[in-house]
């Protein structure tokens, strides 16, 4: 005798997508990424000012500034995409919801 065991389906569920066919989970998921390509984008911006800087010779400089400099960009521009600062997000979002609707 073979041991036969039921199987459940593998769904994959959404608990935030309510709302017709889960719309409210997808749009989160779109303003997320809205907000992660504002904060990639500002971080290149911050970097390339920040490109140019002397580092001061009181505190050594040299490759560990540079590289916390990049993280304080980065960290500055994750800061400032959450906030809604520059509206870049906003931007990027309703052009994203306006290529998903369907016509």
């Amino acid at each position: 005798m073979s041991n036969i065991q039921p199987t459940s389906p593998n769904f994959i569920v959404d608990p935030v997508a309510t709302g017709k066919n889960g719309r409210v989970g997808e749009n989160e998921k779109i303003r997320q990424t809205a907000i992660e390509f504002e904060a990639f984008f500002l971080s290149q911006v911050l970097n390339s000012m920040s490109a140019g800087l002397e580092t001061d010779k009181t505190f050594g400089g040299g490759e560990s500034e540079k590289m916390f400099r990049s993280m304080l960009n980065d960290e500055y521009s994750k800061s400032m995409s959450r906030n809604n600062s520059v509206g870049i997000a906003d931007a990027v979002y309703r052009e994203m919801l306006a290529l998903q609707e369907v016509k």
